[in-house]
């Protein structure tokens, strides 16, 4: 069986996809009992669409391939912490557990700037596990911008 951190990969590779079509390199993996059921990376540029985050499009593709919008579960494999709209949508789909490579101190909305997935106030909460091969998410996004900055 696949291990946090092998899933992790899978997500990096969606990222690495997004990179290559130049759009911020996030990327993400569903996954519900060992198997991949849906995954995404950000097409925010292609699609010109401000939802088109990573989370938001393997959602989509879970719930369109299980035929619920329930996806308990789950477990959301991302490159980088969700921003609020993606950890609202998490809560949503009542999505089990996230798994996230790097913390975004500018936008996170899981542990950096707001804490949406654990909220007592909400209906559902979400078990969160951190740092899955943060350097490489955070050092593909450094990379990223670096070479945009050029």
């Amino acid at each position: 069986m696949l291990s946090d951190y092998d899933f992790m990969e899978l997500a990096l590779q969606e990222a690495r996809e997004a990179y290559a079509l130049g759009e911020v390199p996030i990327g993400a993996v569903l996954v519900i009992d060992g198997k991949v059921i849906a995954a995404g990376h950000n097409l925010r540029e292609t699609w010109q669409d401000a939802t088109a985050h990573a989370e938001v499009i393997a959602i989509q593709a879970a719930c369109r391939k299980l035929g619920r919008w329930r996806l308990t579960g789950a477990t959301l494999y991302v490159t980088i912490e969700p921003c609020p709209m993606c950890a609202g949508a998490l809560v949503m789909s009542r999505i089990d557990r996230l798994v996230y490579g790097s913390p975004d101190y500018k936008a996170g909305a899981v542990e950096s700037l707001f804490n949406i997935v654990q909220n007592d106030a909400l209906n559902h909460r979400i078990e969160v596990l951190a740092g899955v091969r943060a350097d490489e998410c955070a050092a593909l996004m450094r990379e990223f911008f670096r070479e945009r900055r050029k």
